[in-house]
Formats: structure tokens, sequence, C-alpha cells
């Protein structure tokens, strides 16, 4: 499987500020939320190649908390919409108004002219509205009338749906599913992670608010002074171009997108976005673990997170008791990934 995921990059392949980076968010993160690990890896592995997240789980998981201390963290524009039945597209792009005085149209411009924009339970407005965000989540552009706006850089869209509650809920269509390069599920926390939630949740006191009081909140602790800045993040985007990805993870990532297009059970299967996805997220992974190389782990890692929500079982395939997971596991053990996956020769690029 070739070098274990705690190798370390040398000192003179990462700049120190990266690393500091990294370290900064999780640890700020962390005085908020208790565990989720994975999914602020997720996070940072979207800011880092400009990705989309879709994240998945049930309500009181901490998925709004979690994106809200991130955008804390770093300084960036935020936008959080509440995605609504009755929600118009002008709601979240901006619209024209009549300057009644000019007697001229000017632009207003929606929330979703900003670096980081939460759209929260995604999947509660209707098709039009998801529809909307197309041409933005791929293009990062937005069209207003006649002109066309680019969108503030760099800009990512953190959606969170809850997957079980059907009632008012509309399913995301798979042009847009295909646009979140990743998408995952939230598990509730272990026991000794949920201790730990009440514990901190029992000091949290009170908060005096004009003549009475309230019940402070986790987002109520959040530190508004950001750790890190633009600059850092920008360093840490372009340390990623620098992470090796050998012929062979190719080929393999390439084999495993080619399988689930001609895999009996599946009705869809992957687009080339699949592949993009797995190569970038791979190489943001290893430089979170602090590797300069792509190792088989980061493809069995975030193999669940790029490929389930791209690809449908067919009705027959659901009839026998199939799940996406079981077969995309399947699909993975079958690719028999070696070590030549990872490190390149002599810790040197090829």
């Amino acid at each position: 499987m070739g070098p274990d995921s705690t190798d370390t990059i040398p000192q003179n392949r990462i700049p120190p500020t990266t690393v500091k980076f990294i370290q900064d968010v999780r640890e700020r993160v962390g005085t908020v939320v208790v565990g989720q690990d994975v999914v602020v890896e997720r996070i940072l592995i979207a800011l880092f190649t400009g990705g989309h997240l879709l994240l998945q789980g049930v309500p009181g998981l901490a998925k709004t908390l979690l994106v809200s201390a991130i955008s804390k963290s770093i300084d960036l524009g935020f936008s959080r919409v509440q995605f609504t039945v009755d929600l118009l597209p002008s709601d979240i792009l901006g619209s024209e108004i009549l300057d009644q005085q000019k007697n001229e149209f000017r632009t207003h411009k929606g929330p979703i002219f900003t670096n980081l924009l939460l759209a929260d339970e995604i999947n509660r407005a209707a098709p039009k509205v998801q529809s909307a965000l197309l041409e933005a989540m791929q293009e990062r552009k937005v069209t207003i009338g006649n002109e066309t706006y680019s969108l503030p850089a760099p800009f990512l869209v953190i959606a969170t749906q809850n997957p079980v509650e059907q009632a008012g809920t509309f399913e995301l269509p798979e042009a847009q599913l295909d646009r979140f390069m990743l998408c995952h599920r939230l598990e509730y926390p272990t026991i000794e992670e949920e201790k730990e939630v009440l514990r901190r949740n029992s000091t949290l006191g009170v908060r005096r608010e004009d003549r009475g009081a309230v019940a402070r909140t986790e987002f109520d602790i959040l530190d508004n002074e950001p750790v890190a800045d633009t600059e850092e993040l920008i360093k840490a985007m372009e340390a990623i171009q620098g992470i090796h990805v050998s012929d062979t993870f190719i080929d393999h990532v390439v084999s495993l997108v080619d399988r689930t297009r001609n895999h009996p059970c599946l009705e869809l299967g992957c687009s080339p976005r699949a592949g993009i996805a797995l190569i970038k997220a791979s190489r943001a992974r290893a430089l979170i673990h602090g590797r300069h190389y792509v190792v088989p782990e980061d493809l069995y890692a975030l193999a669940e997170d790029v490929v389930l929500h791209r690809i449908r079982l067919t009705y027959e395939a659901l009839a026998d008791g199939n799940s996406a997971q079981g077969i995309l596991r399947k699909m993975l053990q079958s690719l028999g990934a070696t070590s030549e996956i990872a490190a390149p020769s002599n810790g040197q690029p090829a």
C-alpha cells in the first residue's frame, strides 16, 4: 500500500504558514465542535480545491455550526441562505430594481456574491431555485437580466441536507449533485464525544439581553477574530499543485470511474467530474496529512464522498437488496491497488 499516511513532507516542501494554517483552523473549530474531525478535513479539502461540498445528516449533528466555525476562522466573506419552498432565484442571485428617481434599472446583488455560501437545507427549495445555482457552481458566474457578473474568488458552496425527512423537500437533480465535489454523510458522535458535548453545553450559562436573558448556545461562543487570512489560504491552494500524482494512481481513478458506467447494477455512472474530483481531493488530503504524494488510502478514504452521490442503482438491483455503498466497496477491493500508486521514486515527483 506504499508509505504510511503519517509520513511527513520535508520542511522545505511545505510552507510553514500552511502547516500553521491547518492546525489553527482545526484548533479553532475544536473549541466549539466536539469530534467531527473527518468533516473538518472534508471542509478543508473543499476550501483548498475550490470544490463544493454537500453535508448530509439528521438534524442536530452540528452541520451549520461547523460551517459557521470555519467561516469565522478564515477571513472570508460569508453568507447563509435558509432554503425554503417559497424561495425565489432572485433571493439568492439578486435582481434588477427600478430606480424611480433616475428612471433606470440598477442591479441588486444577492447573497451569492460572497466567498463562502452556506445553503442550509438545500433540498427544501423548488427545482427552479436549485437550478439557479448551476451556473454559479460550475462557472463562478451569475447572470442577472442581460448582464453576467463574476463571483468573488475564492467561491465555495457548502450545502446541508436532511437525508431522512421527505415532507416538503425536493430531490436534487443529477446535474446539481454532479457539481458537488464531495458529499459527506455525518454520523452520530461516539459515547465519549456525546458526553463531552453535554459537559460543554451545561457550562454555557445565559446571556443578558435587553431587560431579560436567553440561554447561550454554541453559536454564542464562536470567536469572530479569524486565525487565518486569504493569503494563507492561497498558499495552501498553491502547495496542493506540488503534490505528486503517479500515472498508476490516475489509471486506478479512471478504472474506478469507468466501472461505475458499466456495472450491471447501476443505471447511472460517474461523469468525468468524478475523476477530476478524486484527483483534486486526494492531493488536498495528502497535504493535510503531511505528504507530498498521494497514496491508495486517499482514494479509499474519499471514494464514497466523491462517487456515491453520482451513481444510481437500477430498480432490479434495489429489489435484490443491493446498496450503492456495497457495490462501490467491491469495486475498490477489485482495483488491486499497489505501492506504485503511492510514493514517487526516490521521494521525488516523476
